[in-house]
């Protein structure tokens, strides 16, 4: 424990922000660092509580308290170290995840929780500032050769964890640039790319090949990769949105979010793309979907120049703080605004579409809506919405972007040719905790396995999947696990 009167003495303070106004004129992170001083009182916060609820609500089982005390100390190494251990990407993370680790934070019974997200970032940045990111591959490699479909967080950590065991990993991207979801889907002003590049240099000196441009069932056959390689893995992600098919849904001026966001991301890096430009400058913007993908848009198309921006949300809107129903150290479904609703949005709850409405030239000038209801069970949970009589009403719009989730991943190609067995909701069929598909060699992790859900989770899923493809090579596997009670003194020979 850094200090033992640190939750008493500071508050939790997070790092200063650029104004709405100065961000939105660029695609840049604008998220300044802490100082020394803000730092080591932030990392003074965390009370090493006797049982650490923190890392039971993190999906890499981060060991928190003790990356703290190093921060507290200024040991960065041993802090890298630590974080390193159980975590592949803290420099993702630390800008993206929603930190169901502070949610779960003692201290966040009756305070604010420990800033763990944004120490994260910290140790990381000042791990690679002072040259303490080193290479773990070893030098003697297995001979084994193990193929990573996907190269987004799950199909990254597996393929970063598979060459730490020793193997030979090459990892096919469909593509033009690695990275998946963080390299065309979280905008820029999240996660600016080259971080992504950075991590992908280290991966590469440290043996990991990429094949980009690569879509395997397309321009390599399922067969041929699987007879290739001593084992595969499937982390494609789940690609598929969820549609709107209500009358009009055909006008011109509707969107999937990941088209419009992924046509941004590469307009950013200079990349050309040959489908028509999806732009709100100048437009009324309804993005449907209450989310993180509609708030990325909603930030998007401010920095675009966009007329109006709504967000409609069917749901109810979540309550303020905890209620009964969310009791710690659950992460809790509360009100969220994100910085893209900090640069200018309108917000509605309890909107459901009913139609899109074009004019003569089939372009789309108006939704028509409808106010809802919601019947709870006896949870508190809504189980069935009504329509408000009397509510129906058109709000005009000449933009609209569907970001309701996504259903499951792409059955064409790979998934069909390969005949891996599925779910009950479409996604590939595969046990936690084994990974292991009904075809021998294959093995899949992340969104393909569990179906929409966290970068955090991907990672971790990635880093379970890649140990149980190392024991099924190996007969064994020397990659920690997040299960393993005695991880950190495995790691650190205590």
């Amino acid at each position: 424990m850094g200090k033992i009167t640190g939750f008493q003495e500071f508050d939790r303070k997070l790092p200063q922000k650029l104004s709405p106004a100065e961000r939105v004129k660029n695609y840049k992170e604008f998220e300044s660092l802490y100082t020394d001083e803000e730092l080591n009182h932030q990392s003074a916060r965390c009370m090493d509580c006797g049982i650490p609820f923190c890392h039971s609500g993190c999906p890499l089982g981060n060991i928190i308290p003790e990356f703290n005390d190093a921060v507290y100390n200024k040991n960065w190494e041993e802090a890298y170290q630590i974080l390193a251990s159980t975590n592949n990407f803290p420099e993702f993370t630390g800008r993206i995840c929603p930190a169901p680790c502070e949610s779960a934070c003692v201290l966040g019974i009756n305070k604010p929780p420990v800033a763990i997200e944004e120490i994260e970032k910290h140790i990381i940045e000042i791990a690679f500032q002072k040259n303490l990111v080193k290479l773990v591959s070893p030098l003697v490699k297995t001979g084994k050769k193990v193929a990573v479909v996907g190269s987004g967080p799950a199909g990254l950590a597996a393929a970063a964890q598979l060459s730490k065991a020793g193997h030979v990993v090459t990892v096919y991207e469909r593509d033009d640039k690695p990275g998946g979801l963080l390299r065309y889907g979280i905008p820029d002003f999240k996660l600016e790319k080259w971080v992504i590049d950075r991590r992908l240099q280290v991966m590469e000196k440290d043996g990991v090949i990429f094949k980009c441009n690569t879509e395997v069932g397309k321009d390599i056959t399922a067969d041929e990769l699987v007879r290739i390689h001593d084992a595969v893995v499937l982390a494609g992600g789940s690609t598929i949105p969820r549609d709107l098919p209500i009358p009009g849904r055909n006008l011109k001026g509707i969107h999937f979010a990941m088209d419009f966001l992924k046509q941004q991301n590469k307009r950013v890096s200079d990349i050309k793309f040959d489908a028509e430009d999806i732009l709100a400058a100048g437009k009324d913007v309804i993005v449907i979907g209450g989310g993180d993908t509609g708030s990325d848009c909603v930030g998007t198309s401010n920095r675009q120049g966009a007329k109006s921006i709504k967000q409609f949300e069917v749901m109810m809107q979540p309550p303020a703080q905890r209620t009964a129903q969310m009791p710690w150290p659950t992460y809790p479904m509360v009100l969220k605004v994100t910085s893209s609703h900090e640069e200018g949005c309108d917000r509605y709850w309890g909107i459901n579409t009913k139609e899109f409405l074009g004019d003569e030239n089939g372009n789309l000038r108006a939704i028509k809506v409808t106010d809802v209801s919601w019947e709870l069970d006896v949870m508190g949970r809504p189980i069935k919405f009504n329509e408000v009589e009397g509510s129906e009403r058109e709000i005009a719009c000449q933009r609209v972007f569907l970001a309701m989730g996504f259903l499951n991943p792409q059955y064409q190609g790979l998934i069909e040719s390969l005949g891996v067995e599925l779910d009950a909701r479409k996604n590939v069929k595969a046990t936690e905790g084994v990974y292991r598909t009904n075809i021998s060699k294959v093995f899949t992790a992340g969104d393909m396995r569990r179906g929409q859900s966290l970068v955090v989770w991907a990672i971790s899923e990635g880093r379970e999947a890649a140990r149980k493809v190392d024991e099924f090579l190996m007969g064994h596997s020397i990659l920690e696990s997040k299960d393993s009670v005695n991880q950190f003194e495995q790691v650190f020979n205590l």
